[in-house]
């Protein structure tokens, strides 16, 4: 259940609930609420403060946990799932919650993604050849693009970090 406050405007008393997560000014001047796990959301955050992240739209559906592609979509940077058979969609950063086509999703940069499973704690990880999937295995077809994406710290924890990757031979 969202948090609510009474808001004051013209003499006229509104209930009105509190924000969890931003897209920028036109939640400027509103009231905060926690997260559902008890945290500040980081897009409520100053640049600097907290993760590396930018919201952006999104060209198809997310899983908490996919590692994503950002491109120009006509101007726009847009984010879709990291392909490594794609050359062009390598994996730039990560969502910890799902999105669907066409809305905003949080895009990390960097950091720790723990929406992730099946990870052996320090294996190093690859982005897969499933479109937003990572793998404990380099990929070797050739045409594919071959790029480590981190190190597992947990089962379902993976220390998060861009590398450029090679399209192989």
């Amino acid at each position: 259940m969202a948090d609510k406050y009474v808001k004051l405007e013209v003499g006229v008393q509104e209930e009105v609930i509190a924000t969890v997560q931003s897209t920028g000014v036109p939640e400027a001047g509103d009231i905060i609420a926690l997260d559902p796990t008890g945290f500040i959301h980081p897009s409520l955050l100053p640049p600097g403060a907290g993760p590396d992240l930018t919201l952006l739209p999104t060209s198809e559906d997310l899983s908490a946990g996919d590692l994503v592609n950002i491109y120009n979509d006509v101007g726009i940077a847009t984010a879709r799932k990291a392909d490594g058979t794609v050359v062009g969609k390598e994996a730039i950063g990560y969502v910890l919650e799902a999105s669907t086509s066409g809305n905003n999703a949080s895009v990390h940069l960097d950091g720790l993604n723990t929406q992730l499973s099946g990870l052996t704690p320090g294996n190093t990880y690859y982005l897969s050849d499933t479109a937003g999937a990572v793998t404990d295995t380099p990929l070797a077809t050739p045409g594919n693009f071959s790029q480590r994406v981190g190190k597992a710290l947990g089962t379902s924890s993976l220390a998060f970090e861009k590398h450029s990757g090679t399209i192989l031979a």
